[in-house]
């Protein structure tokens, strides 16, 4: 059902698959402390559940760590090695979250995030970017989520420790298109083109 008492333009409640293809989960770090190395991860899945009171939906992401990459090899082997990730016995990361606030004008989403089987309470700026139909009579949306770790906090730590090699602060970036998914009865949960739905699939 689409509610449009929530301030956000368009707004549909139901649970969305996040579509790899056309998301984004990428970090961006400091090396050798004056320059920036900026990565992605090419494999995860996720959901995003809107509940009638946008502060009670939620969130989950699983990421393949062995997915990681910067653009130089050399240095992609070195982040799924036991000095950074060790994707060989930690695999996978998760985010999972456990509420949302709003702070001012914005939305915060708290979670906890697990690396190297590590887990830490990290909150993520987020952003919903709109909703809207695709050509396939479809319905998809946007959101967007920010934040900064600190690696060592999750033991992603070169062994032994270098200083000034790579910086501590991680800043996190994700762009997410989702799909909503059809109830069990076949029927979707909104209606596209209503409540400031434009049904133009852009």
């Amino acid at each position: 059902m689409t509610v449009p008492m929530t301030g956000i333009p368009g707004y549909v409640t139901g649970t969305w698959d996040i579509d790899p293809v056309h998301s984004h989960i990428g970090f961006t770090g400091r090396h050798m402390v004056v320059s920036k190395v900026r990565g992605r991860f090419e494999k995860f899945e996720g959901q995003i559940v809107t509940a009638e009171d946008p502060l009670r939906s939620s969130a989950t992401l699983t990421v393949e760590m062995n997915s990681v990459t910067t653009g130089d090899q050399v240095r992609d082997d070195d982040l799924r090695s036991d000095n950074f990730f060790a994707a060989d016995t930690y695999p996978v990361m998760t985010y999972r979250s456990t509420g949302i606030r709003r702070d001012g004008r914005h939305f915060v989403i708290d979670g906890e995030l697990t690396v190297r089987g590590v887990t830490r309470p990290v909150s993520l700026r987020f952003e919903v970017n709109g909703f809207t139909a695709d050509p396939d009579g479809g319905i998809r949306a946007g959101f967007s989520a920010a934040g900064e770790i600190n690696r060592l906090d999750f033991g992603v730590c070169t062994n032994p420790p270098v200083v000034g090699l790579a910086g501590a602060k991680v800043q996190i970036d994700i762009e997410a298109g989702a799909v909503l998914r059809k109830r069990d009865s076949g029927e979707w949960p909104g209606t596209p083109g209503e409540d400031g739905m434009n049904g133009c699939g852009i």
